[in-house]
């Protein structure tokens, strides 16, 4: 059997308890605030100049905002591919072609990294001047709507786009924020912020929208694991599962071998300074910046020893379960969970369905 049927049935599972969540609270799913937000986006929509639309480039056609549907005759329509810095280079480049197709303007970008918010910055203003220049706008004022389902980055962008452009303009007064959340669902109401000026740009920051009915399990899946849906509804370790299923048919794990415990500490130390010295020339990213936490060091160091030790065959589904289960003890030791919180991975947990 093939060893994709463990990350398919652990989100065949998931799917299905999200749905079965959506359709007995609805509220839970698509809440009042969504409902409200709903209806002023749809009213703004027709009055900006520009829509930026925040896609996970993760999942950049299960994060689709699925409202801008009603809309088919929006044009100036930006697909902005956030969180690069997780996805698949390789793949990104076949996602930009798709979107380009799709007569969209699409963009990718990593809202922790200031040269890439920059680089964004710098790709929106020559929109603008496009814009400007083709319809003759004649207002000293542009509108660019931020929208997307929730937790696709949309506010941390803002916020970015809004610090780099007021600094860059040379303009001088109180930062606003827009409010960020590792939690879905935290932007309430529409906000505006400024990032540029001659002529003046805005940003309006959205809440995030989920559609009001999703029929396809794989989809709510896909949002569980990148965090587009609240805390609580599925078992964590049921996430992790998934992710670790995936994780491990790719090749993702052999650039963390800087973090493995097997290699030298003169190498290790080496390998660390060079890195040091060119994340500094070259990304100056923000003190946010969560591939910097130690503890994520250790994380990818603890996968990348479970995997390129293990001597099993992946395409083998109880082999796969056996890494896996290797891999929830390495990372209970890496996140520094004592040993009687919680319960091991175990196949009932993995293939029941």
């Amino acid at each position: 059997m093939a060893a994709n049927s463990v990350a398919s049935k652990t989100a065949r599972k998931i799917g299905i308890a999200v749905q079965k969540a959506a359709s007995r609270n609805k509220v839970w799913w698509y809440d009042p605030h969504m409902a409200a937000a709903t209806s002023a986006i749809v009213q703004r929509l027709p009055l900006v100049d520009l829509v930026a639309e925040i896609r996970d480039a993760r999942i950049p056609l299960s994060s689709e905002y699925e409202l801008l549907r009603n809309f088919p005759s929006l044009s100036r329509r930006i697909v902005v591919m956030n969180k690069i810095d997780l996805a698949d280079p390789t793949q990104l480049k076949g996602w930009m072609r798709y979107f380009e197709q799709q007569d969209c303007i699409p963009y990718g970008v990593n809202s922790h990294n200031k040269d890439s918010v920059k680089g964004l910055l710098n790709f929106v203003q020559a929109q603008v001047r496009g814009l400007c220049k083709g319809n003759h706008h004649s207002s000293e004022t542009i509108t660019i709507m931020l929208v997307g389902i929730p937790n696709v980055g949309k506010s941390a962008l803002a916020n970015s786009l809004h610090q780099i452009g007021r600094i860059s303009a040379g303009e001088k007064g109180k930062l606003k924020h827009a409010t960020v959340s590792p939690q879905p669902g935290e932007t309430k109401d529409i906000s505006s912020l400024k990032i540029g000026s001659h002529p003046n740009i805005y940003l309006l920051d959205t809440p995030g929208i989920l559609p009001r009915i999703v029929h396809d399990a794989e989809l709510c899946s896909k949002l569980a694991l990148t965090g587009a849906i609240r805390d609580g509804l599925i078992e964590q370790k049921e996430l992790a599962v998934y992710f670790l299923a995936i994780l491990n048919l790719c090749d993702q794990y052999k650039k963390w071998a800087k973090f493995s415990t097997n290699q030298s500490r003169l190498d290790r130390k080496e390998e660390a300074s060079i890195s040091s010295k060119l994340e500094m020339r070259q990304k100056k990213q923000y003190p946010m910046d969560h591939t910097q936490d130690p503890i994520v060091h250790d994380v990818r160091g603890a996968i990348f020893n479970t995997i390129s030790s293990f001597d099993g065959n992946l395409e083998l589904e109880e082999d796969m379960i056996k890494l896996i289960k290797a891999q929830s003890v390495a990372l209970r030791a890496a996140f520094h969970v004592p040993e009687d919180v919680g319960e091991n991975v175990d196949n009932k947990s993995v293939l029941s369905c």
